[in-house]
């Protein structure tokens, strides 16, 4: 397992210490780096610790190649070694099994046998971000966008750098490479990395996990069990949770990061807030949504070879999107749902613009679309959430049941609401409490952090989840 709590806290005090007494020695601080990076991955279990060392050996190797190599076919075929590799590797660890399981149920139903050996694989935590850390690098090398790394050493750290190697953001190469070649900045912008790390811990210990206890997990784990009232705030509860839960160690990985010297890109961006579903993918989990746009929806055409291919290339980046979450037909389902809603949305604004007289309705249309955004992404999150794909269909049957309900108190109501309002602190909105912040004391800093943790530790129920997307 990875860190407890306290033994992280240990080791980040360790970690920070070091990096900033090592601040002016640019190698022995990226060595320094490297080796808390792999002591806090191999915590987890130290065979592993093969694998991203393997996947940063192969990686940088053929980025070198592909640098020196002028010949078009040759650079392509480095290429595709790099992209077979990189993905064959994934599919392994994350989809042998299920790939299997599958072909054994068609060739069941065809009246057909074979016999494939069905292993029991363990999935490597953070497998999907380092692995799309490293095809993102030895494609923009390809493409000429960036410099093949100076060492295996920079492009080792880059790859394993602890704050966001377990669950992202997905930091690109060109924005997280240059950093490690220069010394810490003088100052550190304490100001947003304490309310970054305090709003995470708040949003993971408190909403996410009461949400999940009182109202998320019964309904989901029984979904024929409870009426009407209790699954839609399940429901609505969900989409609270997983926010609340993935922005949190974003939030985290984001703030500490800063604490080290570093500067990463914002993943979440106050998605309930979108107007749109393209608005949407714009706010959530954008280092996942703006690599499928640059790596997989342009390459196959983007929006630029007439419409029917633009909702092909939709439709097969959003289903291969939420295969990415897991090897299993509701993440299938889930991301063929936002596929189809991004078609639909196209359609629907070419219809429009084909009537001759419109109506501006101002806000008002940005509000009442917002609100059929919201509850078609939370529909998506059903088929997402449920333990087996067949679960969703009984769940949603149950809306026909309207009786009292045995979940829904108003403390779950409030919770609901804080959680949504949470979305105000992402982004820059707070920038003016960090400036505010970064003129006070250490000391200061310092008392109103800690009485923060311990309201935070106080409110939040015992027994804190892992975070949702450590599964992928």
């Amino acid at each position: 397992m990875l860190f407890p709590t306290t033994v992280f806290a240990i080791f980040f005090l360790v970690v920070f210490t070091g990096n900033w007494f090592l601040s002016d020695r640019v190698i022995w601080r990226k060595w320094f780096l490297l080796l808390a990076s792999y002591l806090f991955y191999g915590w987890w279990d130290w065979r592993f610790l093969l694998l991203i060392i393997g996947c940063s050996v192969v990686n940088h190797a053929l980025a070198i190649l592909l640098d020196y190599q002028i010949n078009p076919t040759r650079r392509r075929i480095l290429l595709i070694t790099a992209i077979v590799f990189d993905l064959g590797m994934l599919g392994l660890f994350k989809y042998y099994k299920f790939f299997v399981v599958s072909a054994y149920a068609l060739l069941f139903k065809l009246n057909l046998s074979c016999h494939l050996p069905l292993l029991d694989i363990v999935l490597p935590v953070g497998i999907s971000f380092f692995t799309f850390q490293a095809l993102s690098y030895v494609i923009d090398v390809y493409r000429k966008e960036i410099p093949v790394a100076d060492s295996l050493l920079d492009f080792s750290v880059y790859l394993a750098f602890f704050p966001q190697l377990v669950a992202g953001p997905i930091v690109r190469a060109k924005v997280l490479l240059p950093q490690f070649q220069s010394v810490c900045p003088k100052s550190i912008d304490t100001g947003r990395a304490s309310m970054l790390i305090m709003a995470g811990l708040f949003k993971k210990v408190v909403i996410a996990n009461l949400l999940a206890q009182h109202i998320v997990d019964p309904v989901f784990d029984n979904p024929g069990s409870y009426p009407a009232p209790d699954v839609i705030i399940a429901v609505y509860g969900y989409a609270m949770q997983i926010y609340c839960d993935f922005s949190a160690y974003s939030d985290i990985a984001i703030g500490v990061a800063l604490l080290l010297g570093f500067h990463f890109p914002i993943n979440f961006n106050a998605p309930y807030f979108a107007y749109s579903f393209r608005d949407f993918w714009k706010r959530w989990h954008i280092s996942l949504s703006s690599w499928l746009r640059d790596y997989l929806y342009i390459p196959l055409g983007g929006s630029r070879k007439g419409r029917l291919l633009t909702y092909r290339n939709l439709l097969l980046t959003f289903v291969l999107g939420g295969l990415w979450h897991g090897a299993q037909w509701k993440f299938v389902v889930w991301g063929c749902l936002h596929g189809v809603y991004l078609c639909g949305e196209r359609v629907l604004a070419a219809l429009l613009s084909m009537i001759p007289y419109k109506i501006d309705l101002g806000r008002l249309s940005h509000i009442v679309s917002g609100i059929v955004v919201f509850h078609l992404v939370c529909l998506a999150w059903v088929f997402f959430r449920v333990s087996e794909f067949g679960d969703a269909w009984v769940l949603l049957g149950q809306l026909s049941h309207w009786s009292g309900a045995k979940l829904v108190t108003l403390p779950i109501l409030v919770i609901l609401l804080v959680g949504f309002g949470m979305q105000l602190l992402d982004g820059s909105r707070m920038e003016p409490v960090w400036n505010w912040l970064n003129r006070q004391s250490f000391v200061l800093q310092g008392a109103l952090a800690a009485f923060i943790l311990t309201l935070i530790l106080g409110m939040g129920p015992r027994g804190v989840a892992p975070f949702i997307y450590f599964q992928f």
